[in-house]
């Protein structure tokens, strides 16, 4: 309820105070909306999604997952041009940066409960505030997204291999979707200027979570159930707990890691006898085995862009001790949850 009450106020700011925002829609996004939160809801992810048209898109790095924007024709509306490098490049740090100023100055409007905006993270794509109502404490992430209705790009043709799982039809349907762009940094680029922006795939992510079945019926009401769902929870209480016992070790590791493992796990059992809802602690297991297989080869394939890989080789050490950490978990009766 605080997050439906802030979110509405500076939406509406934000069109009003900058006419190139004027088109921007809110869109949720993240575990809770996706139904695989464990622990209480005091985190909150929400796009801000921009419809853009006719841009073009420059691979920033041989990732195939960021990418520089430019506009193939001048746009119409003018306010666009403080936006732009003199490359002509669309700036994601000038655009949060406008956004930012916006909500700083609008919190102050909230009324009903303390709203605060977090310092800038390095590196981060999200504004994050900070809602407080006591005994309230949450932490909303606000994400700038640019939407395209243009085809994917070349990086995603081998990706998204669902044919055995949700079906060729469900893969063709979701390839026909708009492209999202988040204003991410791009850490490989030589000269940091801010301007890069990185794929994001969380609107078909959560629909694939949602509509997980192999069959039609899957966890319908009077339909069989799974425990896919089940999984996904547990993978990402798991990493939660542990980050939490190691801060410092395991920093780099985020849900997304286990989130794409348990995609990958999908693809690799893709039929819903596999995942009886009486078997989810075999399906756990073997969720996890595939995890830990990851780390140790420091090989963990993002789920659209097949060339990428999420686990970079000079973080091998932080791999092995993840994978140390959750094989202890996984031969001892998982002692992390009991705590």
């Amino acid at each position: 309820t605080l997050v439906n009450t802030v979110v509405p106020h500076l939406v509406q700011a934000i069109r009003d105070k900058d006419s190139c925002f004027s088109s921007i829609e809110r869109q949720s996004a993240g575990s809770y909306y996706e139904r695989v939160k464990i622990s209480e809801p005091n985190e909150f992810d929400i796009m801000l999604v921009m419809p853009v048209t006719r841009i073009q898109l420059d691979e920033s790095d041989d990732t195939g997952a960021y990418y520089y924007v430019s506009f193939k024709r001048s746009p119409k509306e003018k306010g666009w041009l403080k936006f732009l490098e003199e490359d002509g490049k669309l700036s994601a740090f000038k655009m949060l940066q406008a956004i930012r100023e916006i909500i700083k100055q609008e919190v102050k409007n909230i009324k009903g409960m303390e709203v605060t905006v977090a310092r800038k993270k390095a590196g981060s794509p999200a504004i994050t505030l900070q809602i407080k109502k006591p005994p309230l404490e949450i932490s909303l992430d606000i994400i700038l997204t640019l939407e395209a209705q243009q085809s994917w790009p070349c990086s995603t043709q081998g990706g998204l291999k669902i044919e055995q799982w949700l079906g060729t039809k469900k893969r063709r349907d979701f390839r026909f979707r708009s492209i999202y762009l988040v204003a991410k940094q791009n850490k490989r680029e030589k000269v940091l200027r801010g301007n890069t922006w990185r794929l994001s795939f969380s609107h078909i992510e959560k629909d694939m979570i949602k509509n997980h079945g192999n069959s039609k019926t899957c966890c319908e009401s009077n339909g069989p159930k799974c425990c896919r769902k089940g999984c996904l929870k547990l993978l990402k209480f798991l990493l939660e707990q542990l980050k939490r016992k190691h801060p410092k070790e395991l920093e780099k590791f985020c849900s997304y890691h286990v989130k794409t493992a348990f995609l990958h796990s999908c693809v690799m059992w893709p039929n819903d006898t596999d995942w009886h809802l009486g078997n989810l602690d075999h399906s756990f297991q073997q969720c996890l085995d595939f995890f830990v297989s990851c780390l140790q080869k420091s090989q963990l394939t993002h789920f659209f862009i097949p060339q990428y890989n999420l686990l970079s080789e000079e973080d091998k050490a932080r791999h092995h001790f993840l994978s140390r950490k959750i094989s202890y978990e996984l031969n001892n009766g998982f002692p992390v949850f009991h705590e």
